[in-house]
């Protein structure tokens, strides 16, 4: 495999009806088929009491879909490192580089529907740790995922594959964006909420040209991009219609004046909103929402309930209140948890601005962020993860603030305010925390470290925390290091216990999750 590097390998298994039999579909009330279908409908959520596995099992995959559509559901979530299709039983196995990756998909698949081809098709763990594949068959796949490796390393493809013609150096993070059969309107709230699965969206601008809808999107990173454009390009956002065309852009970056409701700086949020185009009001949009919410078909990384509240106008303008930005955290240790534990891990993705675990259910809680576009970063990043030995769900709510006790009434500490914290990681315009936001990981990465603080005295501190250290790195300069726990359990446990740790000498120590590997 001339230029493939050693851990990736595709093809076709020599034997894949020992690989199916391994399967966790098989149920005891279903009863499986040639074609893959099953006459009891497995959702995604049965997978989550399995033991995840770096490979994931898709099924019901409709005729003739290809190679390029199957990685596209895992590109989102890390690196595609094998993938083995059984077209006759329309079924497909996708291996991840890591097992993180494999679980913030799963995750990711049980709070949305996966699509391809605005066809629902179902995701679970396999048992198999991996694929073992016969490299020598399959050529077109080992083209294609070659092509993928390439692109997500930064390089780029090499000539002679099939896979060039599907893939080629990012030359850009700008997209340009035309929507065909526009029957319906498109926000700039619902361009961002589709694009973001894929990185961080840092400008988008939207004008007509030509009697179409056009849009300028600029992500963080050219790979982004990348990805982007490979998953989107011909799909739908709404069933039937106003079908996504996507290229390259000649430009490299974006000059954005205004923040509103035809151009967005995300990482700006103190921009005017210019002459003649006020932010969206929210209770105009709220008359609107009846209506939207049907119009919706999903595709791949759009969740249908974020994508209608878009559209509906619910997510605010950044640095403006609004509706749409109450989440409904359930399935909570109501012995472990508290407000603080909450505001600190979702405020790695928004700013937290008041907590209010529930007085007759105290295993769930009601979390406003700043807008709706921080809850739902936050929703698709913590929704299926495990916090305090519980797997959390994250949905939107229907409520527009959270309420604080009346004055005088005493609510045990179940409600907190914390709209002014100084622990806000993304209140200062342009802040670098904008193009840092990364699913859960074992991996963290420490800043604000006191220059006399060792690598011993670091890994004591996290071991405390109830996890395992497993690798440790310092950065050139020691006042930042990657520090990998044994698991996303364990990392999110001490990102909760020593965001904010007092290390002296007015040093606070910051934690986020990072997405390298030591």
């Amino acid at each position: 495999m001339d230029g493939i590097a050693s851990d990736v390998a595709v093809g076709v298994k020599r034997s894949s009806d020992d690989l199916l039999s391994g399967s966790l579909y098989n149920s005891p009330n279903s009863s499986v088929t040639a074609n893959g279908s099953d006459s009891k409908k497995l959702r995604v959520e049965d997978s989550m009491d399995s033991p995840p596995s770096r490979v994931i099992h898709i099924r019901k995959l409709p005729n003739e879909v290809s190679e390029t559509e199957v990685i596209a559901l895992g590109l989102p979530f890390g690196k595609v490192t094998n993938i083995l299709m059984l077209k006759g039983k329309n079924q497909a196995f996708l291996e991840l580089g890591t097992e993180e990756a494999a679980v913030t998909m799963v995750n990711y698949y049980t709070a949305v529907t996966p699509q391809v081809r605005n066809v629902p098709v179902f995701i679970q763990y396999s048992n198999h740790k991996e694929l073992k594949t016969d490299s020598a068959l399959n050529q077109r796949a080992q083209a294609v995922l070659q092509a993928v490796s390439a692109v997500q390393e930064g390089g780029s493809p090499s000539s002679d594959t099939a896979g060039d013609s599907i893939l080629s150096p990012a030359p850009s993070p700008v997209l340009r964006i035309i929507i065909d059969n526009m029957f319906y309107p498109v926000t700039l709230d619902v361009l961002q909420q589709i694009f973001s699965k894929f990185g961080t969206v840092m400008k988008i601008i939207t004008f007509t040209k030509n009697n179409q809808f056009q849009a300028l999107l600029q992500f963080s990173d050219p790979v982004n991009a990348q990805q982007a454009k490979l998953s989107l390009d011909g799909q739908n956002i709404y069933n039937s219609c106003c079908t996504l065309r996507i290229d390259f852009s000649k430009l490299v970056n974006l000059n954005v004046k205004y923040n509103n409701d035809k151009s967005r700086d995300y990482t700006r949020p103190e921009l005017p909103a210019g002459d003649g185009q006020p932010p969206v009001d929210p209770s105009m949009a709220a008359a609107l929402s009846k209506d939207s919410t049907s119009l919706l078909g999903a595709i791949s990384p759009l969740s249908a309930a974020a994508a209608a509240a878009a559209a509906a106008g619910r997510v605010a303008l950044s640095g403006h209140s609004g509706g749409g930005g109450v989440l409904l955290a359930s399935n909570l240790n109501d012995e472990m948890v508290t407000p603080q534990s909450l505001f600190t891990l979702f405020g790695v993705y928004g700013d937290v601005q008041r907590v209010k675990i529930l007085y007759n259910k105290k295993d769930s809680a009601l979390i406003q962020m700043a807008d709706g576009n921080q809850a739902q970063l936050a929703m698709s990043h913590l929704n299926g993860q495990k916090m305090y030995g519980k797997i959390i769900r994250v949905t939107l709510s229907k409520h527009q603030t959270v309420q604080l006790p009346r004055e005088g009434l005493d609510d045990q500490g179940l409600t907190k305010d914390f709209t002014n914290s100084p622990l806000h990681r993304f209140k200062k315009p342009g802040s670098k925390n904008f193009q840092n936001i990364f699913p859960p990981s074992a991996t963290l990465h420490l800043s604000n470290v006191r220059d006399d603080v060792t690598e011993e005295d670091l890994r004591l501190l996290f071991s405390n925390s109830g996890g395992t250290v497993k690798a440790f790195k310092f950065f050139q300069d020691r006042k930042m290091a990657l520090l990998q726990m044994s698991t996303v359990e364990e990392a999110i446990q001490a990102l909760i216990d020593l965001h904010n740790y007092d290390m002296g000498r007015g040093h606070r120590l910051r934690v986020s999750f990072s997405k390298s590997t030591i």
